[in-house]
């Protein structure tokens, strides 16, 4: 199958002076070079994931490392046969990833470990690896023998860290889906007493693509629509059942009512069954959408007008110039 089009993962840590200016502006070059998906722009860094054209993606990365903030920003590439995001969202928030950790990893963070080091490391027998992804993410792939905590996002980590506290003295090392939660969250484990804390840089998607994925099991959940991807090449298995049945499957879905919107794993047959929905309630909400079979309920608007967006700028430069 032809794959034209790229999907880039991507984050960094750098300081943006005016971030609100700024996500006008890279909003529009997203717009102009056909572009979609997610980007958030904060005072502390830049975080996104689009999907384009191999030469659209190619202009974003260009354009993004001619900036001399964001010259060394670390990309992940994946290669699919169309577009994995359906709208362009640029979002204005107070941090890239949501966690309101008392931290800044650009002062300081776990040891960074690329691939092939974490993959000599991982077996170490002072090694345990820490999952810092949310529940419904590790319940379709993780790690072996990883430990990992039912917390919903990021902000829950201080009340899971007491159930670690006994590895103070171990070799930590965190890992999420592409590298940015690990940064805050190594930094939390620092913070709190723990003495050597590691994290996978690039995180799982760069694992998988640099050395074939060994030891995680099942698949790995993404923030777009193909909502999960493979990694392990090597010796993959199998770890999610279906919720409703319990058979194994990696097919994950979205809960047809959209007041769930549960993520869970199920069975096509299941998924016919429950009209695509996680619980018999759900199946009689008034907000149930209807199940094409693929579990997937995206919305096609921008909600940007490019046009606004242009007079924006153009007020702002025209304002540059005359000030004295």
């Amino acid at each position: 199958m032809s794959k034209p089009y790229r999907v880039l993962l991507y984050y960094n840590y750098v300081p943006i002076s005016d971030p609100a200016q700024y996500r006008e502006q890279h909003h529009l070059f997203c717009i102009e070079n056909n572009l979609l998906g997610r980007v958030v722009v904060a005072a502390e860094g830049l975080n996104g994931t689009v999907s384009g054209l191999e030469a659209d993606c190619d202009r974003y990365m260009a354009y993004l490392r001619a900036d001399e903030r964001f010259a060394n920003t670390d990309f992940k590439i994946e290669q699919t046969s169309h577009h994995t995001f359906q709208k362009l969202n640029v979002r204005l928030k107070n941090e890239i990833v949501n966690s309101d950790l008392p931290v800044d990893p650009r002062q300081r963070t776990g040891t960074h470990l690329n691939p092939t080091e974490f993959k000599a490391l991982k077996n170490d027998p002072d090694v345990v690896l820490v999952d810092m992804r949310s529940r419904y993410e590790h319940e379709i792939g993780r790690f072996k023998n990883a430990v990992t905590f039912e917390m919903d996002n990021l902000r829950e980590l201080p009340e899971m860290v007491d159930s670690i506290a006994h590895l103070k003295n171990r070799k930590i090392i965190t890992y999420c889906t592409g590298g940015i939660k690990c940064e805050k969250a190594s930094a939390y484990l620092l913070d709190q007493g723990f003495e050597n804390v590691y994290q996978l840089h690039g995180g799982i998607i760069k694992y998988a693509l640099e050395t074939g994925g060994e030891d995680f099991d099942g698949k790995c959940y993404v923030f777009d629509n193909r909502l999960a991807v493979d990694v392990n090449t090597v010796n993959p298995v199998v770890v999610s059942v279906c919720f409703i049945c319990g058979t194994p499957s990696e097919r994950l879905i979205n809960c047809a009512s959209a007041d769930c919107n549960n993520h869970v794993p199920m069975c096509e047959k299941c998924g016919h069954q429950m009209q695509g929905c996680c619980t018999e309630a759900c199946t009689q909400s008034p907000s149930k959408r209807l199940y094409d079979g693929s579990g997937v309920y995206p919305k096609r608007s921008n909600h940007y007008n490019p046009r606004q967006g242009f007079k924006s700028i153009r007020r702002t430069k025209k304002n540059e110039t005359t000030q004295p």
